[in-house]
């Protein structure tokens, strides 16, 4: 970290659990789990492979090979022809993925990382919010078109594609370096526990990004930093750990 920087170094905690399974097993597990707590409903058309494996940061063989094992468990199915691919069953049996178990005991560790994503974010919306001069030429204008892209999302996991990017965008208005590693650091870590979500709920959150840039347009730190704190608190509810708090 260079001299002078307000950013404070942040060391993210170590997921021994999840760090222990293969890239394969992180993909079922993450898509299995989705589908025991509801937030891919019997029936649901998964996207496309490539897609997948964009958004949970995997290769498409890994992907493809995941799909087929939870075909074979019987979560998902395969239908051919005109309207068919790869479904999500009409009766999943629970219980069949065991790797499931070292995402929900980490669950101390999801929370550790959400708030330091929090005082992280919030100080990024800040110096971004606050930051001399005009920005850089096409700044405010790609994170308008991120907000777009993620309107026009087709998918959750095309949506996730754009978020990180996105988040990313806004750590490097602030024109420090080290908010952009240290930040990507964090989110890299948060993001090994991403599960598919309903792409109405996904849109519904995307108005806090388009918030987040009229603030930021407008040099309003304070309520770039109210905007900021909303969003990311919301992630103790609605990450797998409040999912199954709120099911508990």
């Amino acid at each position: 970290m260079s001299s002078g920087s307000p950013l404070i170094v942040l060391k993210a905690p170590a997921l021994v659990g999840i760090r222990r399974l293969k890239a394969l097993d992180t993909v079922r597990a993450r898509i299995a789990m989705a589908v025991e707590l509801g937030l891919l409903k019997p029936g649901e058309r998964l996207p496309p492979a490539g897609d997948i494996a964009r958004a949970l940061g995997v290769g498409e063989i890994t992907v493809r090979r995941a799909l087929v094992s939870l075909c074979d468990q019987g979560i998902l199915e395969r239908r051919r022809g005109r309207g068919g691919g790869t479904l999500v069953s009409e009766r999943p049996p629970p219980g069949e993925v065991r790797e499931i178990e070292a995402y929900r005991s980490a669950a101390a560790d999801v929370h550790r990382l959400i708030d330091q994503r929090l005082l992280l974010e919030c100080g990024i919306a800040h110096l971004a919010a606050t930051r001399p001069g005009p920005h850089p030429l096409g700044q405010l204008e790609e994170l308008e078109r991120l907000v777009a892209c993620m309107d026009r999302a087709s998918s959750w996991a095309e949506f996730r594609t754009c978020d990180e990017r996105f988040h990313m965008e806004v750590a490097a208005a602030t024109g420090l370096p080290s908010a952009v590693e240290q930040y990507g650091a964090v989110v890299r870590e948060l993001y090994r526990y991403y599960l598919p979500f309903p792409l109405d709920y996904l849109r519904d959150s995307n108005r806090g990004h388009a918030e987040l840039v009229a603030a930021l347009a407008a040099g309003d730190p304070l309520r770039a930093v109210e905007i900021t704190r909303g969003h990311v608190e919301v992630l103790h509810r609605t990450m797998f750990v409040g999912v199954e708090d709120q099911r508990g």
